[in-house]
């Protein structure tokens, strides 16, 4: 059968390229015109990249600040152009702490690549 260019790409994949931290993978789900909404910043939607590269370098960043970053106990659904992924990221940050944190990103789609990515962590105190 053959792939409709326009489905949600599998996130499970796209998880499994954060997990090998393959930058090169990992954009290939992305479009070129792709939006990150980090989910920390100055703004209350966090810090937005616009852009293949400074998507890339806002990844690139996340894998620097926790360099044994692993995606875990993962779920995921999409309907029509929307998309989720639930997880928890475990890893030790650069400053040797560690990290365990829930959260979700919400995802669109268009013609079948991931044009915005919006993610959320559970703040941890």
């Amino acid at each position: 059968m053959p792939v409709d260019p326009e489905a949600p790409p599998p996130l499970q994949a796209l998880l499994d390229a954060f997990n090998t931290h393959d930058l090169d993978a990992i954009m290939a789900f992305f479009t070129e015109d792709c939006v990150f909404d980090t989910p920390r910043g100055s703004a209350p939607g966090g810090r937005r990249l616009v852009g293949r590269e400074a998507v890339r370098a806002g990844f690139r960043a996340r894998f620097e600040g926790i360099p044994d970053i692993a995606y875990e106990d993962a779920r995921h659904w999409t309907a029509g152009d929307r998309g989720v992924s639930e997880w928890t990221i475990r890893g030790t940050q650069a400053s040797g702490a560690p990290i365990e944190v829930r959260g979700c990103d919400l995802f669109e789609f268009t013609h079948g690549k991931v044009s915005r990515k919006d993610s959320f962590w559970k703040l941890v105190e």
